[in-house]
């Protein structure tokens, strides 16, 4: 089933979506935050027959939330309320809630059909698309997962309102890493513009195309093509499984641009990109946000969190890197000095050069 994505500033055309395809029950899966803070604005566009076949699943906010034991809780309550495939489930939130939802929607009774209404910068122009969805495991990020795309996708990009700063800032680090991979323009548009200037409308509209694009060409990472997509997320994600469950974790924006100098830097290691780029990408990098230091003791931890990387085979390490800003190269196999060398370099940075 081919999808469709609507980017609008309103929810008129979800609700003739829901009105023309008359689904028995609505499950509408959100976390606590977005219960506060959204709820109203989509029940504002919603009819009240639409509304009367909605059934709330409400979970806690948070990363450490995406977890079998949340899906198991959820599985229950369905087969509880005897939903079937003549129902609808709705992910309504962030990251977080699509990449659950989308799981939990993919396994339930061999597959139900649900859709997306992402509610943050990130969740609008990288989570939501492309049909990726899973829950973290054993502490390790997205490793248990299945692709399936949900069958619209409804984008609201007034609901940015809503959001503090600093999950603004999240969703810019997946932005900047489609400019660095595929579109040097976007990634110029948003360095020189001050984070309140950015025209939130074009550039959601851009970065999906971008991921569309990519997408396309490689749906279920057969070919290696869609691995462009990880540049950053290889040492970046085992940075944002190390701080998951401390007391003060990072978002996944700020995870994915720390995992991105540190990629950089391997990126001119390696020879492929210039140390003019490298700097760039640096200064460009370091107006969003400020560097975590990683404690020595614990860079076993991210090797061992990167030796279960998805992109590895025969026991190596492999990283998406960068030729010069807007071009990438896959499947480059990096050992695992060059990586501890890569986290001293981001420990060391100390200002923008």
């Amino acid at each position: 089933m081919r999808k469709k994505i609507y980017i609008n500033n309103n929810f008129y055309k979800l609700n003739q979506f829901l009105k023309i395809k008359k689904y028995i029950n609505i499950i509408l899966l959100l976390d606590d935050n977005v219960k506060k803070f959204c709820l109203n604005i989509l029940y504002k566009y919603l009819s009240n027959n639409i509304k009367n076949k909605i059934i709330l699943f409400e979970i806690k906010s948070g990363e450490n939330n995406k977890n079998l034991n949340t899906c198991i809780n959820i599985w229950k309550k369905l087969i509880k309320l005897k939903i079937n495939k003549d129902s609808l489930i709705i992910n309504f939130g962030g990251g977080v809630i699509t990449d659950l939802g989308g799981f939990i929607s993919s396994l339930y009774k061999r597959g139900i059909n649900f859709i997306n209404i992402p509610t943050t910068l990130l969740s609008m122009i990288d989570a939501s698309i492309g049909g990726k969805n899973g829950i973290n495991f054993y502490k390790l990020k997205n490793e248990i997962g299945i692709i399936k795309n949900p069958i619209s996708i409804f984008i609201n990009y007034k609901l940015l309102l809503s959001l503090p700063k600093k999950e603004i800032t999240s969703g810019l680090g997946e932005i900047l890493k489609y400019g660095l991979i595929y579109n040097k323009k976007l990634w110029n548009r948003i360095i020189n513009k001050n984070i309140d200037n950015i025209n939130w409308k074009f550039i959601i509209y851009k970065s999906i195309k971008i991921k569309l694009s990519i997408v396309k060409k490689d749906p279920y990472e057969l070919l290696g093509y869609r691995k462009i997509l990880n540049f950053g997320h290889t040492i970046g994600h085992a940075i944002e499984s190390l701080f998951l469950y401390n007391k003060y974790p990072i978002t996944h924006g700020e995870a994915i641009m720390l995992g991105m100098i540190c990629e950089s830097w391997i990126s001119k290691y390696k020879g492929y990109l210039n140390n003019n780029e490298y700097k760039k990408i640096l200064n460009g990098i370091l107006k969003y946000i400020e560097i975590k230091k990683i404690n020595e003791i614990f860079f076993k931890y991210i090797l061992n969190t990167i030796e279960n990387d998805k992109k590895n085979f025969n026991n190596k390490i492999y990283f998406v890197l960068l030729k010069k800003i807007g071009k990438s190269i896959y499947n480059i196999e990096i050992k695992k000095k060059i990586i501890i060398d890569s986290i001293k370099v981001l420990n060391n940075i100390k200002k923008i050069i």
